[in-house]
């Protein structure tokens, strides 16, 4: 972290204003070089001509100066306010290369946050959620994160294992010291199990929180003509799929993004269920098979003017789905037992009547699988990942703990390096690469 970096910190292209970020040792003489004396007072804007190397003025706008360690990255940092103009940003940005800094890296200004200590991995991570956040629940669920919801979770039990860990190696390298009880690893069990039971709550919350980053998924699947993209056009306001009385008209997937009860939405509509005609049908179908399986909710759809329901259909159902009886403004009605237990809608997606019952019920769903919990969310695969490894370990170190406490000591050992990957304790370059590299240039 030797070098002085710089970039553009607001959007590229023509705009009113532009902020170029610098950080690193030289900043001072950067902007001393382009700013002039005296130097601004730290954290004071201040009014300022910016100049060449031949004294012309490239620009005049704000300067600020931030001196290390109190700043983003912990380094000494400036910024400068120009107007945001093409030939203005080009002209900045070679003198600011002509002063000894070079450009930046997509996530360096917060990777050296990071590495300063002004931030841990997942705060750093809420960050770069914050930013990319288009939707009232992403922007409540980052903001908790990058305030350190997840961190002072996680840290609460790397704490608690280091006191299991205490105890557990108290015995296995004191074992004849009088203090030291022989049974003082059996201290251990309970707050082992407590932890165990911790940490798959937090695992078994229905992947809430990548839902609320990526997208909660809903699959529109049925029977060919049961008027799918119909419905699909109707609950997304918008023409987004091709409606035709031909059957097998969708033969792929047609997702469409909407923002319901203020968390993101993935709505696909699906190849028609069928024995199919040709080879593309057949993969139409199979997609539609695949995505049904793995979507989060699913809208049965169904032609009322059917004799009874199709088992294809109701074999890619549960109980927490929706059967949705199109078509009514027809005059048909299809007798649907009791006993499937899933909830019923009858509807005109044509029309649009019903259509608003179904609104409802899809907006409670989402808020109620996606709003916040008192507990914070598992927001990445990453994360995941590293809680299931350390409640792996965990587990082992249970079943060793009475026969073989030096082998539990182990397992306690691992649990607690894979909650200090969590956080950025533990200096793994490759994660950090793939974490920084999805950040914006600029922060």
């Amino acid at each position: 972290m030797s070098e002085t970096i710089f970039a553009l910190a607001s959007a590229p292209g023509r705009s009113g204003v532009a902020v170029i970020r610098v950080s690193g040792p030289r900043t001072g003489v950067v902007l001393d070089g382009i700013a002039g004396l005296p130097r601004p007072q730290a954290r004071r804007a201040a009014l300022r001509q910016f100049r060449s190397a031949q004294g012309g003025v490239i620009d005049q706008g704000l300067a600020l100066w931030f001196e290390g360690p109190a700043s983003f990255t912990g380094e000494d940092c400036a910024e400068f306010h120009v107007h945001g103009g093409t030939a203005v940003i080009e002209a900045m940005a070679d003198r600011l290369a002509e002063l000894g800094a070079r450009p930046a890296e997509a996530g360096e200004f917060t990777r050296r946050a990071f590495q300063n200590g002004k931030m841990d991995l997942t705060e750093a991570e809420g960050l770069a959620d914050l930013i990319d956040a288009e939707t009232e629940g992403q922007r409540e669920q980052a903001l908790s994160q990058m305030t350190g919801s997840l961190r002072t979770l996680y840290e609460d039990w790397r704490e608690q294992l280091i006191s299991v860990l205490a105890a557990i190696e108290g015995e296995v390298d004191f074992p004849d010291e009088e203090d030291v009880p022989e049974t003082l690893s059996e201290t251990a069990g309970p707050p082992l199990l407590a932890l165990s039971e911790a940490l798959t709550a937090h695992l078994e919350d229905g992947r809430r929180g990548e839902r609320v980053r990526d997208g909660f998924s809903i699959a529109l699947i049925g029977e060919p003509n049961a008027g799918k993209s119909t419905l699909l056009n109707a609950l997304a306001r918008r023409d987004a799929a091709i409606v035709t009385d031909i059957p097998g008209t969708t033969r792929d997937v047609v997702e469409v993004r909407l923002v319901i009860a203020g968390f993101p939405v993935i709505m696909a509509d699906t190849a028609g269920l069928r024995d199919a005609a040709d080879q593309v049908e057949a993969e139409g179908v199979r997609r539609a098979l695949d995505r049904a399986q793995n979507a989060d909710l699913r809208l049965g759809v169904v032609d009322v003017s059917r004799e009874t329901l199709p088992s294809k259909l109701l074999d890619s159902l549960t109980s927490e789905d929706a059967l949705i009886l199109n078509k009514v403004d027809q005059g048909a009605q299809l007798h649907v037992s009791d006993e499937l237990g899933m909830t019923r809608f009858e509807l005109s997606a044509k029309s649009g009547s019903g259509l608003s019952a179904l609104e409802g019920w899809i907006e409670g769903v989402v808020r109620d699988r996606l709003s916040r919990r008192e507990a914070p969310a598992l927001s990445r695969a990453r994360h995941r990942q590293a809680v299931e490894r350390a409640l792996e370990h965990l587990q082992a170190a249970r079943s060793q703990l009475a026969r073989a406490p030096e082998l539990a000591a182990s397992d306690v050992h691992l649990a607690i390096r894979a909650l200090e990957s969590l956080t950025g304790r533990i200096d793994v370059e490759d994660v950090l690469d793939r974490v920084f590299s999805q950040f914006c240039i600029g922060k």
